[in-house]
């Protein structure tokens, strides 16, 4: 597949670091020289200097005989205007465009998107995926990361294990004995900073940071099991009241059981701003990292604290402050994947990666097959991928146990119609089933090729 990717940034540079290892033909278009030789001297990619939303820019990328252009420069206004110039000039078949400003996705301006007035395919709200993220992970605040398949009935959920966690030192295979109710399947392990795809006899060590797929309605019972107590958050102070922070407010506003939010954000036409579209939530003007301010917004008595500002330092440190004061969970954002191995040192419960997120929602439109979600685990190391079984699917009308998947994959969850299956090796596949599986980054192509149409399909 020929891809063109305009915006060099951390989103940019992510998405051709995924695509160009997987033998596409990827090109990178950005304004800035030192961008586009970072991504031609590290990856296996293309550059053209340049701005994207010019026609004849476009062109030197190859946009005549491309079938794709993601946008996801800086600009909501470029990226929309280089969908534009792909479609009206050259005929690209399929246009991504990543958009920042909450006018452009308001619901009753959707008609805009249309192939007769601005062609774009798919739009990404990166600060709409990081909110969503954000009360992913105040409903599991045991987990450091979550996501949400099959319609929202399946979690996969990142628990650290504890030296206090009553299945430790136990095959894999023997809790599939001991919880057969238990609709879960630990898919992924990192030990010692490494991430590998458990077999049956595996056992689990404190320390280890798991993946598991789990049925929604069994979540708190899997977490219980791998010695995690689930508490209610019913008091929650956000530091940052931007585009983050604000969607986040509005959901906890939303929600049925009343949340008491505190908010605090240093900008005054941003706090002013953000008072006057929140109904319950107490707007504080000032610096996140003071302390006295801290204390006003209680988060000494808060069940959570979630530092969304789009400053990392700040996010971290106001989360270690919280923790300090008595606050039992901390949420930081932290774009830079380099500070990450730091949450552990520093106490910090959860993150959330907006990178991370907004290239799962990317990839999601990428993938070969009948995909249909994309969860990128990690610095790029392991993807979660649903997809549909067609009939041509190689993997149509056959057992787990005799599907060839690489060492590297796992099946997590199958849906069958409405009834959801905990995967074993006599669970037959068929058409129109959709399955949830973990796959290392290495095997991705192959977990494609297994769901892709034959060509006696057409």
């Amino acid at each position: 597949m020929k891809v063109i990717i305009c915006g060099a940034g951390q989103v940019g540079w992510q998405i051709a670091r995924h695509l160009s290892g997987e033998a596409n033909d990827v090109t990178v278009v950005d304004n800035n020289p030192e961008l586009v030789a970072r991504a031609t001297d590290t990856l296996d990619v293309q550059g053209i200097t340049g701005f994207a939303s010019y026609p004849d820019v476009l062109e030197r990328a190859g946009a005549r005989d491309s079938d794709m252009v993601i946008a996801a420069t800086h600009s909501d206004e470029v990226n929309m205007v280089t969908c534009q110039v792909a479609h009206s000039v050259f005929s690209v078949p399929r246009k991504i465009a990543r958009l920042r400003a909450q006018s452009y996705l308001t619901a009753i301006y959707s008609d805009l998107y249309r192939r007769d007035h601005m062609p774009i395919d798919v739009v990404i709200s990166p600060e709409r995926e990081v909110a969503e993220a954000a009360l992913r992970r105040l409903n599991y605040p045991k987990a450091f990361d979550t996501e949400t398949f099959l319609d929202g009935k399946v979690e996969l959920l990142g628990i650290s294990l504890d030296e206090d966690c009553p299945v430790l030192n136990t095959p894999l295979r023997q809790l599939t004995d001991l919880f057969s109710t238990l609709r879960a399947m630990v898919v992924g392990v990192r030990r010692k900073g490494k991430l590998f795809a458990p077999e049956a006899g595996d056992q689990l060590y404190a320390q280890d940071q798991i993946y598991i797929c789990v049925d929604v309605d069994d979540a708190t019972r899997a977490l219980e099991i791998f010695g995690k107590d689930v508490k209610t958050q019913n008091r929650v102070v956000i530091v940052g009241g931007g585009n983050v922070g604000l969607a986040v407010a509005r959901a906890l506003e939303a929600r049925t059981r009343r949340v008491r939010a505190k908010m605090i954000e240093r900008n005054r036409k941003c706090a002013e701003l953000a008072a006057d579209a929140l109904e319950r939530t107490i707007v504080l003007n000032g610096d996140g990292l003071n302390m006295e301010l801290l204390e006003e917004a209680g988060v000494d008595r808060a069940d959570a604290i979630l530092a969304v500002t789009d400053d990392d330092k700040t996010n971290l440190l106001a989360a270690v402050r919280a923790k300090s004061a008595g606050c039992p969970l901390t949420i930081a954002l932290v774009n830079d994947p380099t500070l990450l191995p730091l949450m552990d040192p520093l106490s910090i419960d959860a993150y959330i990666n907006p990178r991370a997120t907004t290239v799962s929602s990317i990839l999601r439109h990428v993938r070969q097959g009948r995909v249909r979600t994309v969860y990128s685990i990690g610095d790029a190391e392991a993807e979660v991928i649903e997809a549909q079984v067609l009939s041509t699917s190689p993997i149509s009308g056959q057992l787990i146990r005799d599907i060839d998947f690489p060492e590297g994959v796992l099946v997590g969850a199958v849906q069958k119609g409405d009834k959801l299956v905990r995967p074993g090796g006599g669970t037959r596949i068929d058409e129109g089933d959709v399955m949830v599986i973990f796959s290392l980054a290495a095997d991705i192509p192959e977990v494609e090729r297994l769901f892709q149409v034959s060509i006696d399909f057409f």
